[in-house]
């Protein structure tokens, strides 16, 4: 069996990995170990996760895990939404669709590490949140809240997910959090999007569709 690290975010994107890609690949042979980015390494207490704030950050936690990895291929699963500034790629995006744009910071990033042939970047597009309006029907029915369903299918409805904005008071987590204040994202987040399904997920997201159809190809090779 191979083995996929994936370097994300926080926790929800660790259940993620554990609870919907895991058993996915698993029959195809690939296993997956997620690690929460370390944003600050202490020298006698525990490290700071989660909260990216800068690439540097990033390229010394990627760095640690390729020092390790061995054979396996390592991958991030990080949000395009709020990259900072400073990441490769950022200053320089085309005009043009935001998966092109995407495309092209992770682009940039994999450059960054040139000489790790098994590191493979993907930046979700615009974050997690944006998979979940993959159908309009799971979230409201998951938050007990019929009659807010309408509101969000209309959502899910008006926009491929990964096209919905990235305004700070329009991005798919604010929409969702404005519509069910409930909604917690490590608790909801990875059991939505495992109800949904991977494959609902990828029908509607084809810049996630195309990460996996990478991941797929590493388990042939």
């Amino acid at each position: 069996m191979k083995c996929v690290l994936v370097v994300v975010e926080g926790q929800t994107e660790e259940r993620f990995v554990k609870d919907v890609l895991g058993p996915h690949f698993a029959p195809i042979g690939l296993h997956f170990r997620p690690t929460i980015l370390v944003t600050r390494v202490v020298k006698d207490g525990p490290n700071f996760k989660g909260g990216l704030r800068s690439f540097q950050q990033f390229r010394d936690h990627v760095l640690r895990v390729l020092h390790g990895s061995g054979p396996a291929l390592v991958t991030t699963m990080i949000d395009y939404y709020a990259l900072p500034a400073d990441f490769p790629g950022m200053a320089t995006r085309p005009v043009g669709s935001a998966v092109q744009r995407v495309q092209h910071v992770q682009a940039a990033v994999q450059q960054a590490f040139v000489g790790h042939t098994n590191f493979w970047p993907f930046i979700a597009l615009h974050e997690f949140e944006a998979w979940l309006f993959s159908d309009g029907v799971t979230v409201p029915a998951m938050m007990s809240a019929p009659d807010k369903q309408p509101q969000f299918a209309a959502i899910a409805a008006m926009l491929p997910p990964e096209e919905i904005n990235e305004h700070p008071a329009t991005a798919p987590s604010k929409r969702i959090a404005a519509l069910f204040p409930g909604y917690r994202k490590v608790l909801h987040g990875p059991t939505a999007a495992e109800r949904i399904s991977l494959q609902v997920i990828r029908d509607r997201c084809p810049h996630f569709a195309n990460w996996l159809t990478g991941l797929e190809w590493f388990a042939k090779q």
